[in-house]
This record gives structure tokens, sequence and C-alpha cells, in this order.
């Protein structure tokens, strides 16, 4: 079988084992005898999904490339912000889940009674969600890390000031999306429309949710970021893509830290590396030593992010290899878990195809 016929039985099988009603994968490999990336995708390519939480590498990356200093604080972006608890969290710590921030606050919570809600008086309740064990002045590496959502929406409206558009989503858009030439593959709803992408059917699916009128399409799922920034973006979510548009963002991250590629021109060293206390980095997650995501053959330098949808991105730096699967898992209901078995078995056999496709030398038309 092709390598391209066996990516397809991977995201046919994860549908088959019932992970999700659509899936798609991707996988690259640095060839480094020819000085190039062998990529292959299988399963719903063109279609669009709803990233998640692999919003929050691409903020991160955004970060990194919009000038803003990582020791430089939410209030000096934000200063209406000023008089909050988290007023002097640093950047770094934001995207660190280090600033001793709850890992999350129903900031949608007025939609449910039919009510507006006001971004503003959303985001200074998620500043002065400040943790009890979590008081006084930011030590260097932070408090100890609870993965909180809240720490990116503050980032990506620290962001979103800093480089003056609308919100972070637009701020991706100008510092990832462009640079790589992705606008009809990568962005939010907004972005993707004003691009001309093809959306509506070719968008994947998510869930059914009453209080937003039932099956949900062609809008962000998390309703934190539904509510702060609507069919833009917020740090934590909002950002849709193809799985040939996330694997090669994942190629242009593992390019940088070689010095190549698009975003060369940043320092993105400070977004991988190890950090007391736990596995997540900044903007990444590592490998954990057990029962880790990644599955048995990204090493332990790998680093990568889950969505909550049902997407993930994993790059091992020292194999050159990446590996991306997006589903849509939370349709029609986030109570299906099966991906959570299905994960680490279909990393194994993308890092394994990543190796066949520069072993073979981009045999099976992969590019």
């Amino acid at each position: 079988m092709s390598v391209n016929s066996t990516l397809e039985a991977v995201a046919r099988g994860l549908v088959a084992e019932g992970v999700a009603p659509h899936a798609a994968v991707g996988c690259a490999s640095w060839d480094a005898g020819a000085g190039q990336w062998r990529i292959g995708l299988g399963g719903a390519s063109t279609m669009l999904f709803d990233l998640a939480s692999l919003t929050k590498p691409m903020t991160a990356v955004a970060l990194a490339r919009s000038g803003v200093r990582r020791a430089a604080t939410l209030a000096e972006y934000c200063p209406e912000l000023a008089d909050t608890a988290s007023a002097a969290a640093p950047i770094e710590l934001l995207l660190a889940h280090r600033a001793g921030l709850e890992a999350h606050l129903p900031l949608f919570a007025p939609l449910l009674e039919g009510h507006a809600v006001d971004p503003d008086a959303a985001l200074r309740a998620a500043s002065n969600a400040r943790r009890d064990d979590a008081r006084g002045p930011y030590p260097i590496e932070g408090f100890p890390p609870v993965y909180s959502d809240l720490g990116y929406a503050l980032a990506g409206a620290a962001l979103a000031r800093a480089v003056s558009t609308r919100d972070a989503g637009g701020a991706i858009a100008r510092l990832v999306v462009r640079p790589l030439g992705l606008e009809t593959s990568l962005g939010t709803v907004r972005d993707l429309r004003e691009a001309g992408a093809l959306l509506g059917e070719n968008v994947a699916p998510t869930e059914v949710v009453p209080f937003r009128g039932g099956e949900v399409r062609a809008a962000v799922h998390d309703e934190n970021a539904w509510a702060l920034t609507g069919d833009g973006g917020s740090g934590h979510a909002g950002m849709f893509g193809t799985v040939g548009a996330v694997t090669g963002f994942g190629v242009a991250v593992l390019d940088a830290l070689g010095g190549r590629g698009p975003f060369a021109d940043a320092d993105l060293g400070w977004l991988v590396r190890e950090r007391p206390g736990g596995s997540l980095r900044s903007g990444f997650d590592g490998k954990s030593v057990v029962g880790s995501s990644a599955g048995s053959r990204f090493g332990p330098s790998s680093f990568g992010h889950l969505g909550f949808t049902g997407t993930s991105l994993w790059i091992d730096p020292e194999a050159g290899v990446v590996a991306a699967i997006l589903t849509n898992r939370v349709s029609p209901t986030r109570a299906n878990d099966a991906i959570r078995g299905a994960r680490p078995r279909a990393h194994d056999q993308l890092y394994a195809l990543a190796e066949s496709l520069r072993e073979r030398d981009g045999a099976d038309g992969a590019a």
C-alpha cells in the first residue's frame, strides 16, 4: 500500500472507530539530503475544521513575531486592566499557564439568559480570576502551572492591542497566516470569508448546542471565544483550518527553530523550552513521560498541542517530523471521548509514515 493510501486508511479508521464523523491527517518529514520537506495528507484534506486550542500555538508565534516583549505586563498593553489582579502578569507567564489564573470561567454565561456579553467586563473577570495559591509578586518562572484558557484570552487581547488589530485572530492573520500564504485554508471565520474561502458544507460541524440554535457550523465551538470575539478569534480559540495548513504551520515552526522559513526572523526557542513544574511550555505542551497523546514514537524533546474539538499537532525537532490530526469529535456531542484511545495509535502511524516519506524520497505523489 502506498504512503498516501495508508494516510487515507488512517483517516478512515478514525471515522470507523467512532472517533468523529470527519477526519483528516497529515505528516511531514525533513529530508536533509534534499534540503526539503516531504509532506503527505489523507482523509478530508480540503475540509476546514474548528482547531480549538490549536489556536494557542498560533497566538504564541504571533506574539513572538509581534515585537511584544515577553516580560511586558498585561497592563502595558491593556491599561484598562491596570487595577485587576493580573495587571502585572508577564506575557510569557500567561502563555506558559503560570500566571496563577483559574482554569476556566464561563464568561459566556449571560448568553444563557438571553443577554449580551460585555467583552471588556469579561476580560476584567478573567484578569481577576487569580487562584488563592497564586497571590503576591510573580516568581521568575511563575506559579505552579494550571492549564488556563483565561491566560490566552488575556494574552490575545494584549497582542491585538499591540499590533492594532480587531482581535487576536486578526493578529494571527497578519503575523502567521499571510507569511505562510494560507489565507483561504487557515483563519477565523471572518478572515476566511473575506479571503473567499468556501464555508458552509466545507466546514466540519461541531456540537449540537440548543442555546445556540442547534448544530454549530462555521462558527467557533468554544463558548467563551464566541462570546468574546464572535466570528473573529480570541487568543485561546477561534482558528479554523485544513490539515495541510496545520501541518504547514508545524513545518514553519520547526523551520524557524532551524533558522529557516518565514518565521526565522523571530526567536521561537523560548516558546518550546522546557519549564519547571510540568510539561506545559509557552504556546505548546511537551510530551508526557507516561500516557502521552503523542504516542510512543515521538521523542522526549517533542512538543505540540491538542484541541478540544478533536485536533492535534505534534512536532519532533530531533527527528524532523510533524504530524497533525483534525477531527470533529464533538459532533454531535462532546460526550464522545473515543479519541483518547485513538490519538496515540494514530500519531504512531503518522510518525512511521513521515519516516517512510523521507525514505522513499517523496514518492507516491507527496510534495
